[in-house]
């Protein structure tokens, strides 16, 4: 267990952001990816490199092969795409996106390749790719937006008439299945699984009870692990899909708080809570140059922290469009990302909204797991900041401003939450238990899981997922 444990520390040390082998990364931000393994491998055979060292480049070898897999379209399959609403559409149509930001891509090895994503994500990023596809597609209210809209102003109402902050409870049943593919792992060798289970100590979250899991051996991590878990191992047998499966179920409550700003106390800024939640934090939260200037520039001279965070989150919102992104693995620094991009996923806005109030000394701090509403159920990530007065409330920077007359339920999502959530991680980035061995598919989440074998890693296209999902009032 010890040599397993220091393992493990080593190889979380690459989630840090590293000064060391500047060159080999530079490289690697080129695209200069087989001149980067060429000088890694010469690097390795240095004996006088430490494991650290080794570790850390193992896996920018890596990182580049999570990055190829990533980059995979070619100009041809973009424009097939494309000429859907801009039949016209040639070379040079691609080239005015990819200039403004809207058309992701990178140069591997002198080759062009585009995100696997890029193409649906240019017409929702670029605003008037988005209104030709809306001119001919038509337009149509997302089935989420719909739910929301009409079930948000029940909760408002009966919290303003309750007082309480937790109501209208759902008990969520939940049946989840990874599938290891056949063959991916030698005959009789043993995979590792790693399930998120649900985090105790949540208002909204109780009940919590495993109801079975297809072994007869698992380990439930306890409550002090912020990324929790349920751990079991199975043996490959040769031709067969290895099949991990858990049932449970626990009771939902949405929460909301009727925040006055006028009722916002000041912080106790020498608090040990304060401090470590309006710190930076490598290598995703960090206070860069583009990160100062926008802060300020959104922030101008307010200085009550609920609205300081409002005008964040309402800037994020109408400025920082949904996109589906990359493995969290492929990129340095999130939130920096974020701001330079212009676009981002949930988790993507989460750490851009946690990094712009930090700056401004709004603690802020890390949720995810599942989304779960009704016939909308994803991956998803959230968060929450802390306000003197009411303590740690909810924010749901992905979900935004919801279309309201109604100003509570406008910014529902701004010190509230729904029921349908799965809260398995309050932090990113975190240890799992047991230890794992092997540099994480996902280095920063946790939500569908990790697989491992005494061989390496089993990254993401090695396996799937599948959770099935029942309610009772």
């Amino acid at each position: 267990m010890k040599s397993i444990l220091a393992l493990f520390i080593i190889a979380g040390t690459i989630l840090m952001a590293q000064e060391k082998f500047a060159d080999i990364k530079g490289e690697i931000q080129q695209g200069n990816f087989k001149k980067a393994a060429k000088l890694i491998e010469l690097k390795l055979n240095d004996n006088s490199l430490s494991e650290l060292d080794k570790l850390d480049l193992k896996f920018e070898l890596e990182r580049m092969d999570r990055i190829r897999k990533d980059f995979r379209k070619t100009e041809q399959d973009v424009l097939d795409y494309v000429k859907k609403y801009y039949p016209d559409a040639d070379g040079s149509t691609l080239e005015k996106y990819e200039q403004d930001g809207s058309l992701e891509y990178k140069i591997i090895d002198g080759e062009k390749l585009y995100f696997n994503r890029s193409h649906a994500n240019l017409f929702r990023i670029n605003k008037e790719a988005k209104a030709k596809k809306e001119e001919v597609d038509g337009v149509k209210k997302d089935g989420l937006d719909e739910f929301l809209e009409g079930y948000l102003p029940g909760v408002v109402k009966e919290i303003k008439e309750t007082g309480e902050n937790f109501v209208k409870p759902v008990k969520i049943n939940l049946d989840y299945t990874i599938t290891v593919d056949a063959d991916v792992v030698p005959d009789g060798e043993m995979i590792r699984c790693w399930m998120p289970f649900p985090r105790e100590g949540h208002g909204r979250q109780q009940d919590i009870r495993l109801i079975s899991a297809n072994s007869d051996e698992y380990i439930i991590a306890d409550n002090n692990n912020m990324q929790r878990t349920i751990y079991m191992e199975k043996p490959s047998v040769a031709g067969e899909k290895t099949i991990f499966n858990i049932k449970m179920e626990y009771t939902g409550k949405n929460e909301w708080y009727d925040i006055d700003p006028d009722k916002v106390g000041d912080y106790d800024k020498s608090s040990d809570m304060y401090q470590h939640y309006t710190s930076e934090r490598a290598p995703h939260i960090l206070f860069t140059d583009e990160i100062k200037k926008l802060s300020e520039e959104i922030v101008g001279d307010e200085t009550n922290p609920y609205l300081i965070a409002k005008k964040i989150f309402t800037w994020i919102n109408n400025n920082i469009p949904w996109a589906g992104a990359r493995e969290y693995s492929t990129i340095r620094n999130i939130s920096q990302y974020c701001v330079t991009r212009g676009h981002g996923d949930c988790g993507i806005k989460t750490l851009t909204f946690m990094t712009l109030c930090r700056y401004y000394g709004i603690p802020t701090r890390w949720q995810s797991g599942w989304m779960l509403q009704p016939g909308q159920t994803n991956l998803h990530d959230w968060g929450q900041f802390y306000l003197e007065g009411y303590g740690w409330v909810p924010v749901d920077q992905s979900f935004g401003i919801v279309d309201s007359e109604n100003e509570d339920v406008a910014y529902f999502f701004l010190g509230g939450m729904d029921a349908y959530r799965l809260i398995a991680n309050d932090d990113f980035s975190k240890p799992l238990f047991p230890a794992k061995i092997y540099p994480r598919s996902e280095t920063v989440d946790f939500q569908r899981g990790e697989l491992e074998w005494r061989g390496g890693n089993l990254y993401f296209d090695k396996w799937d997922y599948n959770m099935n999902v029942e309610y009772s009032e």
